[in-house]
């Protein structure tokens, strides 16, 4: 009889991918890309719905706009119907509990309830900034404890 001890639960935790260089893409495909590459998304995955949320807020970031988690809901909605995309993942439970995952990895912030890009800024600075130099490196250091203690 196995007794479990105790739940090894991450305090935080990251997936990375490398895929081909990214050329002849749709715009929804980078998407998809950029959500497989950083783990928001597993390769196979049906139940793409972050995709269309991500890129909704990429869209609402040129013209500098937040938007509410119903707006959202909405234009991932009509986003999804335009592309002949079946309506999954869309009840609204699920566009927040995607909108704090893509808020847990840094890519986006929310201020007032309102959903945006984080400072409206590149991906690749947001990447380097606080995926990269924060997140990535606060994870390595910790393996790196770890290591130290078995030397």
């Amino acid at each position: 009889m196995s007794k479990t001890i105790s739940k090894d639960m991450p305090l935080s935790e990251i997936t990375l991918r490398r895929y081909e260089k990214p050329s002849k893409l749709s715009e929804r495909d980078l998407v998809r890309k950029i959500c497989l590459s950083i783990g928001l998304l597993q390769p196979g995955d049906s139940r793409d719905v972050i995709v269309d949320i991500f890129n909704v807020l990429l869209k609402t970031k040129k013209q500098k706009r937040s938007l509410d988690s119903k707006e959202i809901e909405k234009q991932v909605i009509e986003a999804r119907k335009k592309q002949k995309l079946p309506l999954v993942g869309i009840a609204s439970s699920n566009i927040r509990r995607q909108l704090k995952r893509l808020k847990d990895l840094f890519l986006i912030e929310c201020i007032a309830n309102k959903y945006r890009i984080t400072e409206f800024d590149e991906l690749e600075v947001i990447f380097e900034e606080k995926i990269e130099k924060y997140y990535l490196k606060s994870i390595i250091d910790r393996v790196k404890d770890y290591l130290r203690v078995l030397s």
